[in-house]
């Protein structure tokens, strides 16, 4: 039932309803105007017919051809159904189409016949046009009574269907005639209106889901150029705008919260910050104070005393700064804020100026070192932070090395792996295994596995989680593998720059 409702509410329904109406009421006016129009333009066009007659037979015999003007009265009469009669002043018949026609010229010379003027339709100084209903006969015609200028009597008779007859067969045949019609019209009315609606409904389905954010929906644009098809081009243009400009604050909105991410990022980082290095630097400014304090009370008199308090509290001033810019750093590079100078380089090159640097450091262990140069190996990075990758590995690698059946060796190696297009760089010591339990956990900031990573070390703890944020910038694979005879760390790089997506 609701739903027949809102179907009588519909602009489809409206438009049908509204166009059936005006075709209804068309007829009636049709009706009615042949009621009051059709007698009067009846008699007006047979009148403006007997009057170009009565001109073209008076042009007739004002020309010089008299012997055709018979001929062309009988075809005249013959196509226009009339009767002719002409005779002269002297009431001598010239031509006549119909004898019983005399009689009826008889009547028309008897002035008591048009006594009543009521059927007098035109006159003017040379023709009379009467209408007669001759009842005992039941006929009724038109008749013109002129005179010709060579002085002739002219009488044309018409024959004239009863006014009202008409007028009833005219309204019976528009009655049928509007009927069909209006059946007609309905369903000419109900395709038009649907063809004019289907538009709209499609324009309301589209502005409905446009109120619900969804602008998935277009208006189908037509060849056409009417108001709707323009209104569908500027609802699309609308709804393109609306997704743009809502696209625009949800980024912008998106914008925001990392804004406001990034800032408890920061805030977060200054937390940890704050945490580590109060919790890393309690040893060495504890050490800094005792021995400030041994020296300012003079604990140790002596020259060589003095300068070791002074060499400690130096050392220990060092590793505080040390401590203080890798923390910064690696700050820097897990909460993004770090920008890399990418560019291609020589890894080769690279990993042998690492190991010129820790050269001492390698005799002074007495290690063996393996490393296979492949001539020029060009890969896609920051040039900085890799070396400090590589620094880290090798010097945790140094750290770590022992020896295993008679053997104390580094081995670095190079691989290109083809089907990623990445370097794969591997460093491996001899040495003891990572337990299983401490694999994960090497990678985080200040943690020692055992007394080698110790403060004697000179290791600030936090080598590792620096390779582990700079990795995770580049989005490339690292990680440890323990051996038969050792440990193996290992880092990829690209061989050239990403596409960006």
């Amino acid at each position: 039932m609701a739903k027949v409702k809102t179907n009588f509410k519909s602009v489809r329904f409206k438009l049908f309803f509204t166009m059936c109406i005006i075709i209804a009421v068309i007829v009636l006016c049709l009706i009615a105007i042949n009621n009051i129009v059709l007698e009067s333009f009846y008699l007006y066009s047979k009148t403006q017919t007997v009057k170009e007659v009565y001109d073209k037979i008076n042009n007739y015999y004002n020309s010089n051809s008299i012997s055709s003007i018979e001929e062309e009265l009988k075809r005249i009469a013959f196509n226009n159904n009339f009767d002719i009669f002409i005779e002269t002043d002297e009431n001598i018949i010239i031509f006549s189409t119909d004898r019983d026609f005399i009689s009826t010229i008889n009547m028309v010379k008897d002035n008591t016949y048009f006594e009543n003027n009521r059927n007098l339709i035109y006159s003017d100084d040379k023709i009379e046009i009467r209408r007669i209903n001759d009842a005992e006969n039941n006929i009724s015609y038109i008749l013109l009574a002129g005179m010709l200028d060579n002085g002739y009597n002219l009488y044309i008779r018409i024959p004239a269907v009863p006014i009202e007859q008409s007028v009833q067969i005219s309204n019976q045949a528009l009655i049928l005639i509007g009927i069909i019609i209006v059946i007609m019209s309905a369903f000419i009315a109900s395709y038009v209106s649907k063809k004019f609606t289907e538009p709209i409904v499609q324009l309301n389905d589209i502005t409905n889901k446009m109120a619900k954010f969804d602008f998935s929906q277009k208006y189908r644009i037509v060849d056409t150029d009417d108001e709707i098809n323009e209104l569908g081009k500027n609802i699309n243009t609308m709804s393109d705008k609306l997704e743009r400009t809502i696209k625009q604050l949800r980024e912008n909105n998106s914008e925001l919260e990392k804004d406001i991410e990034e800032k408890s990022k920061i805030d977060e980082m200054r937390k940890q910050f704050i945490s580590d290095v109060s919790h890393e630097l309690k040893t060495p400014i504890a050490l800094i104070q005792g021995y400030a304090e041994g020296l300012i009370e003079n604990v140790n008199t002596d020259d060589e005393s003095r300068k070791f308090y002074a060499e400690v509290i130096l050392d220990e001033s060092n590793k505080m700064d040390k401590l203080v810019k890798q923390l910064l750093e690696l700050m820097k590079l897990e909460y993004g804020k770090r920008e890399f100078n990418n560019e291609e380089f020589n890894i080769v090159e690279l990993i042998n100026e690492v190991i010129r640097k820790c050269k001492v450091m390698i005799e002074e262990k007495n290690i063996d070192i393996k490393f296979e140069t492949k001539g020029q190996v060009m890969v896609y990075a920051d040039e900085f932070y890799i070396e400090q990758v590589v620094t880290n590995y090798f010097t945790n690698a140094i750290k770590h090395a022992k020896e295993v059946d008679g053997v104390k060796q580094i081995e670095i190696k190079i691989e290109n792996k083809e089907e990623n297009k990445k370097i794969r760089v591997s460093i491996f010591n001899t040495g003891d295994n990572i337990s299983d339990e401490h694999v994960d956990k090497i990678w985080g900031r200040f943690y020692k596995e055992d007394s080698s990573r110790s403060r004697e070390d000179g290791g600030t703890g936090i080598g590792l989680a620096l390779v582990k944020a700079i990795m995770n910038n580049y989005q490339n694979d690292y990680g440890v593998i323990n051996k038969e005879n050792g440990v193996e760390f290992f880092f990829e790089l690209d061989e050239e720059a990403k596409q960006e997506k």
